[in-house]
């Protein structure tokens, strides 16, 4: 059985014995130095609850390593494509900080969890990873309760870790059959609605309504059509739209998480 990213970290997290916990994914490698660098900044500075360094993939291309916590006006920004078209607006670029100069330290609101390292004596404090969460959202709402009890979250450029990620998603056919979606985009879906629920409560049906309208705008706008291109796409947005529906139904809108086995 699969347990997910948080709960199977939660065992390893509760079984070790150092000052500071180390996550590291499994298409993650650390340059040289970053470690050392990773815990000498820790050592130095004592509010920083969690930390995180610069994600780069395999060309060495920067991927957003210090993000801002989700907002509904922040994933409408994303959904629409306006923050991949305007990356250093500080209004569109917001969700993963694109603006920012990478090359500058700076306290964030959450890292990834393909590379953390946080500060046991937090944890304790804070408890482990929300186990609802399957897959997303769960190194971002860990962050929140970190934040919460008065610690900072840091990101750190010359801590450079490669990620491959994405690479080992396993795929499934969409609900229509004719198109292939990757089978993490429906717990993204899950885990979006159980996060906006526990922060933001009523939000939670606000993120609902936000990505089926995108996805039924999508819809309209590429059919009917000749172009398979075209179709492609709106076949790929209905798929989605279902797919976020059955989100909404299996976590009864954002208060359980789905049950066992995954």
């Amino acid at each position: 059985v699969n347990l997910g990213f948080g709960m199977a970290n939660n065992l390893a997290i509760k079984r070790a014995q150092g000052r500071y916990i180390l996550l590291v994914n499994s298409d993650a490698f650390l340059h040289r130095g970053a470690l050392g660098r990773a815990i000498k900044y820790m050592d130095d500075n004592p509010r920083t609850g969690l930390g995180g360094g610069r994600l780069v993939g395999r060309d060495g291309a920067w991927q957003p390593s210090g993000r801002c916590f989700h907002t509904i006006w922040g994933d409408a920004l994303v959904l629409s494509g306006l923050s991949a078209r305007f990356p250093r607006s500080r209004i569109f670029g917001a969700p993963d900080r694109t603006w920012a100069d990478q090359n500058l330290a700076a306290e964030v609101d959450w890292v990834p969890g393909a590379f953390l390292i946080m500060r046991r004596e937090v944890l304790n404090r804070t408890g482990l990873f929300d186990p609802r969460f399957f897959l997303y959202y769960e190194e971002t709402d860990l962050c929140r309760r970190v934040k919460a009890a008065g610690f900072s979250v840091s990101y750190w450029p010359d801590v450079v870790v490669t990620h491959i990620g994405g690479e080992s998603g396993r795929k499934l056919k969409s609900l229509s059959g004719s198109k292939a979606v990757s089978r993490v985009e429906l717990w993204r879906m899950r885990s979006t609605l159980l996060y906006y629920r526990k922060h933001h409560g009523w939000q939670a049906r606000l993120a609902l309504w936000l990505e089926l309208m995108v996805y039924g705008l999508r819809q309209i706008r590429n059919k009917p059509s000749s172009d398979p291109a075209r179709r492609a796409r709106a076949e790929e947005a209905s798929t989605l739209a279902s797919m976020m529906r059955q989100a909404w139904r299996e976590t009864s809108g954002g208060r359980v998480s789905p049950p066992a086995p995954w």
